[in-house]
């Protein structure tokens, strides 16, 4: 018989075998980009722009922003506790932070050793984990694929149908997810034979909830997609015609990216997608520099991130404590 530690290692090593395959093949990709086009790449001549400045500041913000929607979900989950907007973004903050460990394991785990800490069960913070993440990949897989289709036609949905491919099939469960005839029974028979409970179909939220939330997360996509196109004018000179696509773009990719949950933050994943669909408005070696300058860019904004949550969280050290209250 399996011994329970041995399955667990198994698992371990199966993980960190795909997270070093998917790598290695995004790696040779980009190699080969790089070096079929290195000449261009040294021609672009980049240097500081004040362009990137914003980009980060946008990338960053997109990140509080998101937290700001997620506490919105676990006061309308949990009526009994109240969490604040400075905790909602702190709690995310750190969350987010954490999303270099695969499968997103930390994220959740920081949110449910949170909610312990409130009063608050675990049920609902798993809840507004998935929902959380639902509506993020659906707001962002949605309006990017539309508006990529529209600007682009569909030619680059049969040149790349791989890529392509992905997204559209994880919408299949995830539009489940929304409705909660749908969501409640599974959770629900997941819950009894793991938890020994029931969960309350007020854990779940209604159909208008729901549209209002799927519109609301649009928003930090906006965010991201906005400084993208920043990265992207801080060393290109692009036609005005070719923001919204480009912006679809790094929010399709970074859609992607959280889809391959084996691989941490989707390192290599995103660029690869971003260099796809970048062609059809530039050149290789510009496409190139543009997947590795807006990932160099994003990760300078989790620091700034981390700055943020540190500031945060010395500022709610500071306030009275908060009496737990169930939920």
């Amino acid at each position: 018989m399996t011994s329970p530690s041995s399955s667990g290692m198994r698992k371990r090593l199966l993980r960190w075998g795909l997270t070093v395959v998917v790598l290695s093949l995004v790696a040779v990709l980009f190699w080969r980009a790089l070096a079929d086009n290195w000449t261009e790449v040294q021609a672009q001549n980049l240097q500081f722009n004040w362009l990137m400045v914003v980009a980060v500041v946008l990338f960053a913000a997109a990140v509080p922003v998101s937290g700001l929607l997620w506490g919105a979900i676990v006061n309308r989950l949990s009526p009994a506790t109240t969490v604040t907007p400075r905790e909602a973004m702190a709690v995310h903050s750190a969350s987010w932070l954490l999303k270099y460990v695969p499968g997103q394991v930390g994220s959740l785990l920081n949110k449910v050793i949170w909610g312990k800490k409130r009063g608050i069960s675990r049920s609902i913070m798993v809840i507004s984990f998935i929902y959380e993440n639902v509506f993020l990949q659906v707001s962002s897989i949605v309006p990017s694929a539309a508006i990529l289709l529209v600007s682009v036609g569909l030619v680059i949905f049969q040149d790349n149908p791989v890529t392509v491919l992905l997204p559209i099939l994880a919408l299949i469960p995830l539009l489940m997810v929304l409705d909660r005839r749908l969501f409640h029974p599974v959770l629900n028979f997941g819950a009894k034979r793991i938890l020994k409970q029931e969960l309350p179909r007020e854990y779940f939220l209604p159909p208008k909830a729901v549209g209002g939330y799927l519109v609301a997360f649009v928003a930090p996509r906006i965010i991201n997609g906005v400084g993208f196109v920043f990265v992207a004018l801080s060393f290109l000179n692009l036609e005005p015609g070719a923001w919204l696509p480009l912006a679809a773009t790094y929010v399709l990719a970074g859609a992607i990216g959280i889809l391959a949950v084996f691989v941490p933050s989707g390192l290599g994943v995103r660029e690869a997608v971003i260099f796809v669909f970048a062609l059809q408005y530039m050149t290789p070696a510009q496409a190139v520099i543009l997947s590795l300058l807006s990932r160099l860019l994003s990760t300078v904004a989790d620091a700034v991130v981390a700055l943020f949550y540190g500031m945060l969280t010395l500022w709610l050290k500071r306030q009275p404590p908060k009496l737990s209250q169930g939920a």
